[in-house]
C-alpha cells in the first residue's frame, strides 16, 4: 500500500486497549497510522521546541527518540493528518496518530482525554493559539496533557504549539483576523493595547516555570512585542523574575529532563531574555520605558542550561526600552 493509500486510512478510536468505541459522543476525528493496538515502552522527558516555518526532521526524530519507539500523537484545532506519514518516514515507532479538537465541546468528552493519556509523545501543532487556550482551559485535555508531562514523558510544538508550552504566552483573544499579526509597533506603543492578550498557566510544563515562551522570532519582528509582553508580566504582578525562550523559524530548542537545551537548525536560532528589573512606564496609553533587558541569542549548536540561565556558544547582549524605542548595546544597535 502506498503512502497516499495509508493517509486515507482512518481509525475513529474513542477509548484505546479494547475499550468500546462511541465515536458519536463527539466531533473531534483522530486518525491512526500504524498499529491499531497500543505498545508499552519507557518514554524519557523533554520539550522538543519548534519556531515555526518548515518541519525540522532532527527535531522530530529527537522527539521520537524520547518516545521510545512508543505512540506518537499529534493534537491540532483544524487542519488535517499531515503529520502522521512525515512522522512515521522518520521514525521508527508504534504508531503516529492526530487527533483534532475543534470546538470546546469536543474538548469535553472524556474519550478524548483517554487517547491523550496513551500517547507516549505529544506535539501541537501550528495555527492560532486562541483555539487551543479556549477550547482547552479548564477541561479534560488540559487535565490529560498536563497529566502527560507530570509522568515524564516528552511534548513538542511548532508556531501556536509552542506559544502555549510555556507558563506564559500571548493569547491571540483580539479580535483580529487570523492573518493579522500583533505588532512589535503597537505593543511598544501601548502595553496595553487591547489586542495584547496574555495567558498563563494552561500547561504546567517542566523546566518552563516563569518562562514565555514564542515562535517566528527574528522572521516576524517579534522583539518588541516580546519586551512588552515581559513588562506587562511584571507590572501585572504575575512574575517578578519572568523569562522568555523566542524561536525563530527554521530553528529549534531540544530540552532534555534536566533543563540542558541544544539548539538546532538552519534558521537563525534562539532567543533567550531576562529582565534585570521591573519596567520604568508600563501604563495603559503610554509608550513602554523598560532598561536593561538581558539577550542571549543562541544559533545552531549552542547549549543552553535553563536552570542556570546561561549559554555556551552563543551571544549576549543588553536591550532597553526608551518611550517606545528600542536601543541595543550591540554594534550598530542591532535588535537581533
Amino acid at each position: 500500500m502506498s503512502p497516499c493509500d495509508w493517509r486515507r486510512v482512518v481509525f475513529v478510536i474513542v477509548l484505546l486497549c479494547a475499550l468500546a468505541s462511541h465515536a458519536d459522543a463527539g466531533s473531534f476525528q483522530y486518525i491512526r497510522f500504524g498499529q491499531k493496538a497500543d505498545a508499552q515502552t519507557h518514554p524519557a522527558a523533554g520539550i522538543g521546541m519548534m519556531g515555526g516555518g518548515s518541519d525540522l526532521d532532527e527535531a522530530f526524530r529527537w522527539l521520537c527518540e524520547r518516545a521510545d519507539g512508543g505512540d506518537f500523537l499529534v493534537l491540532r484545532a483544524r487542519g488535517d493528518d499531515a503529520y502522521n506519514p512525515y512522522v512515521n518516514g522518520l521514525c521508527k515507532l508504534n504508531s503516529v496518530s492526530t487527533l483534532i479538537i475543534p470546538d470546546r465541546g469536543a474538548a469535553q468528552d472524556p474519550a478524548v482525554a483517554e487517547i491523550i493519556r496513551h500517547a507516549e509523545a505529544v506535539f501541537i501543532a501550528g495555527g492560532d493559539q486562541s483555539r487551543y487556550v479556549n477550547f482547552w482551559r479548564g477541561t479534560p485535555v488540559q487535565e490529560a496533557i498536563n497529566a502527560h508531562l507530570a509522568s515524564g514523558k516528552p511534548i513538542g510544538g511548532t508556531s501556536a504549539g509552542l506559544a502555549v508550552l510555556g507558563e506564559f504566552s500571548y493569547g491571540a483573544l483580539g479580535d483580529a483576523p487570523d492573518d493579522e499579526d500583533l505588532s512589535s509597533g503597537e505593543v511598544l506603543r501601548d502595553p496595553y493595547f487591547r489586542r495584547v492578550t496574555l495567558v498563563r498557566g494552561l500547561l504546567a510544563t517542566p523546566n518552563l516555570h516563569g518562562v514565555l515562551t514564542d515562535s517566528h522570532f527574528a522572521k516576524r519582528d517579534r522583539m518588541g512585542r516580546s519586551l512588552g509582553f515581559l513588562a506587562r508580566i511584571m507590572q501585572d504582578g504575575w512574575s517578578q523574575h519572568p523569562r522568555e525562550i523566542a524561536i525563530d523559524e527554521g530553528s529549534a530548542v531540544l530540552v532534555d529532563g534536566e533543563g540542558e537545551a541544544t539548539i538546532v537548525g538552519p534558521g537563525k536560532g534562539a532567543y533567550f531574555l531576562r529582565p534585570t528589573g521591573g519596567p520604568q512606564l508600563c501604563q495603559p496609553k503610554n509608550p513602554l520605558t523598560f532598561h536593561e533587558i538581558s539577550v542571549y541569542r543562541a544559533p545552531a549548536g549552542t547549549r543552553f542550561d535553563i536552570s542556570n540561565w546561561s549559554g555556551d556558544g552563543g551571544v549576549g547582549y543588553r536591550l532597553s526600552v526608551e518611550q517606545g524605542v528600542i536601543r541595543s548595546t550591540q554594534t550598530g544597535g542591532g535588535v537581533y
